[in-house]
């Protein structure tokens, strides 16, 4: 089942490289949607994919690249809408 998850991202998260590690992970689970970067420090992105890659993805996200602190992810579940070709960084 195809699904799409919002997602922020807080802690020690800019300036590590989290989005294009992001990208890489979210190509090797064939996942779609973007992430970038927000004017509080927070990451902001949105996944689109199958259910389980997704939530690969997710999971992922809890810990992050090598220089990174994740303190929390926020999730928000929204209705799959098939928009997106590719994943890509935004901002």
């Amino acid at each position: 089942m195809k699904i799409r998850t919002r997602v922020i991202i807080k802690g020690l998260v800019q300036g590590v490289n989290f989005r294009y590690y992001t990208m890489g992970k979210a190509i090797q689970h064939n996942v779609t949607g973007w992430v970038k970067n927000l004017l509080n420090g927070d990451l902001e992105g949105c996944f689109e994919g199958e259910e389980r890659d997704v939530n690969a993805l997710v999971e992922w996200c809890r810990i992050g690249p090598p220089r990174a602190r994740v303190d929390e992810v926020v999730l928000k579940p929204e209705n799959h809408a098939g928009e997106f070709a590719e994943f890509r960084i935004r901002g």
